[in-house]
């Protein structure tokens, strides 16, 4: 992910990539040699070089580098998720907003041209189904799959939702590794909406998509593909129309969007406190999971 924010961020006009750290210097100076800056070999020498940073390292050292770069003047797009623990998540929001600074969380479905359909059409959700499948990834295997994937469709629920939770079911089961790699939860919140997402990373198929029911319609929209159609009731009978998206690379309006509210001193639109509330939803879920796993036994 950190050679593809470097990507990206060459190709944007709204900023100049300076310079790139990694534990690795030799990765480092790979990577500014494909895409520009320099390579620096240490956060303090990052910190010295620019306004605003990318942060895509391991998860346990979210916190450490985060919390670092914030500390010294540095706006921060983390990463998602947000931080390993509740707690840390908490520092980190506490740390950025008592430095003034900036603080994303790159949960890149929110950039996705398919969700600006589903706020423009959808106000009021009954009901929601998420699948995001994927073959197993060989990477993130010190995480389950909910913090792993299905932590991107929590974090667009609680968007569109906007309530309390009410109650969760929940159910997990490893398969190539120690945690859970296929798991499904139900979220029933306040005011009767119910979704119900399932996440695996031991698909031979990759799935990514969304269906969101309100009383008078319902969207069916696939993040892969950017495309969707929305169904609607005409008396008696459903009909459907293909749903327009003007489609983009995701990553790059998220890094966009990061630099506009950096510039701007504006709120992110997915803020750090809008990550740790996916991270603790997400958190809940793989208890509960490791509780049914370990009471079944």
């Amino acid at each position: 992910m950190g050679r593809n924010h470097a990507r990206v961020y060459s190709l944007l006009g709204g900023a100049e990539l300076v310079a790139i750290y990694d534990a690795e210097l030799s990765r480092a100076e790979e990577v500014a040699g494909e895409f520009g800056g320099v390579a620096v070999g240490s956060l303090g020498e990052l910190a010295e070089a620019v306004d605003a940073a990318s942060v895509a390292v391991p998860t346990e050292a979210h916190l450490k580098v985060g919390g670092f770069l914030l500390g010294h003047g540095v706006h921060v797009l983390m990463e998602k998720p947000i931080a390993p623990s509740a707690g840390e998540a908490r520092e980190l929001v506490d740390c950025a907003k008592r430095e003034g600074r900036i603080l994303q969380v790159g949960h890149i479905e929110r950039f996705n041209p398919v969700l600006r359909e589903l706020e423009r059409k959808l106000d009021r959700p009954r009901f929601i189904e998420a699948h995001r499948l994927s073959p197993f990834p060989n990477r993130s295997i010190d995480i389950g799959v909910v913090l792993d994937l299905m932590i991107h469709d929590l974090e667009v629920i609680l968007h569109l939702v906007r309530a309390p939770i009410a109650a969760i079911d929940a159910v997990g089961v490893p398969v190539l590794t120690a945690r859970e790699d296929i798991a499904n939860a139900r979220i029933r919140f306040d005011g009767g909406c119910v979704a119900n997402v399932t996440a695996s990373r031991i698909s031979p198929e990759r799935m990514r998509k969304i269906r969101v029911f309100q009383e008078d319609c319902y969207l069916s929209l696939d993040y892969q593909e950017q495309s969707g159609q929305i169904h609607w009731r005409d008396g008696m009978e459903i009909r459907r129309a293909e749903v327009e998206v003007e489609k983009d690379e995701p990553l790059r309006r998220e890094l966009e969007a990061f630099l506009e509210s950096v510039s701007a001193g504006a709120a992110p639109r997915v803020s750090g406190q809008q990550g740790a509330a996916a991270l603790e939803l997400a958190l809940e879920i793989t208890r509960l999971i490791n509780e049914g796993r370990e009471g079944g036994r």
